[in-house]
């Protein structure tokens, strides 16, 4: 495709446009979603009282503890886990060109299901940092599966057929778990992963998510002004002097680490890393470096939105964020699959 001077001068222009304005509603909106997500359970707390336990924390008062020991780590950790997911699907899209690449839908996901089935199954030590490792070694796993085939194949591979391969690793992979789980005798501690979710998240979680998350971050935005000259094709960023295979290796890593982390913790949930990055490239563009960051906090929200949802369809009881996230994203990705069918 021939492509004007303005097509590829457009990602070298400054990023500050809209950014700072998207961004700082954006986390406002975060802001206001944690508080009313911290204040909703089985007593309803008000923002007031939530962010006095916040400012002056009172040790054996009941409703600060509740706020600081179970509701404020949950919605802490919907935030980063939404980010993270929301990211990885972004880098997905921009290093495989492909409009339907996440996470959940092309393999990586149930990657770590099955790491995570194995070590429940084999060893005896189920902790949560034995199984965070071995959720990045199955994120790793179906990532570097489905890029592989997409990036050494000698023929363009179309984003059906890529979505189509990922699909049947995911199939695979599914498969295994479910006949690891019930060999082994361990499918009600792998069921409650697949259904996906945030209940029983601690601070010890959160302190991990962190440093992952934000060196995830860093990786993705240091790629971000090569990913948006990539996206104009391969023969303008080699000619514009972009390694696209470094690009695309360094965009990996930050993928498995951000989906690996963020499964770790809240199980299967999907579609955040597909309709994300294109809610906000309809608001930004496509250039990464306004895409991730605006992303981050977008996926932050949407996480947050949909666990808040989860907990009032069917109170007391808790319905699977999954489930939730599906019931957005699947008829997204229909559509999206239509719209995009000039890319196949």
């Amino acid at each position: 495709m021939d492509r004007t001077s303005a097509d590829i001068t457009a990602p070298l222009q400054p990023v500050h446009q809209n950014l700072i304005g998207w961004g700082l509603s954006g986390l406002v909106l975060v802001f206001l979603g944690m508080l009313i997500s911290i204040g909703l359970g089985a007593i309803w707390i008000p923002p007031s009282v939530v962010l006095d336990s916040i400012i002056s924390f009172q040790a054996g008062q009941m409703e600060h503890e509740l706020i600081m020991e179970v509701r404020f780590p949950r919605a802490f950790s919907a935030a980063l886990v939404g980010a993270a997911l929301a990211v990885a699907g972004t880098i997905m899209q921009g290093i495989t060109r492909n409009p339907l690449a996440d996470p959940s839908i092309i393999g990586i996901t149930h990657g770590a299901g099955l790491a995570i089935a194995i070590a429940l199954a084999f060893l005896s030590s189920g902790s949560y940092w034995i199984l965070l490792i071995w959720s990045f070694a199955g994120s790793a796993l179906g990532a570097v599966l489905v890029l592989s085939f997409s990036l050494f194949s000698k023929e363009r591979i179309s984003p059906v057929t890529l979505t189509l391969a990922g699909a049947a690793l995911s199939t695979l992979f599914s498969a295994l778990s479910t006949g690891i789980a019930l060999y082994f005798q361990v499918a009600q501690d792998l069921s409650f992963w697949f259904a996906g979710g945030l209940s029983g998240t601690k601070w010890q979680h959160v302190f991990l998510l962190i440093p992952v998350v934000l060196v995830g971050l860093v990786l993705s935005l240091w790629i971000s002004r090569s990913l948006t000259i990539l996206s104009l094709g391969e023969e303008v960023a080699a000619g514009l002097g972009q390694s696209h295979q470094k690009v695309r290796w360094i965009g990996l890593i930050a993928v498995i680490l951000l989906s690996g982390a963020a499964v770790s913790i809240a199980g299967a949930i999907g579609f955040i890393g597909l309709v994300v990055p294109h809610m906000v490239r309809l608001l930004v563009g496509s250039d990464y470096r306004r895409l991730i960051p605006l992303s981050a906090i977008a996926g932050a929200l949407l996480l947050i939105i949909a666990d808040i949802g989860a907990r009032m369809i069917n109170p007391p009881f808790e319905t699977p964020v999954s489930a939730v996230t599906a019931l957005i994203g699947v008829p997204f990705f229909l559509y999206l699959s239509r719209r995009k069918r000039g890319y196949m």
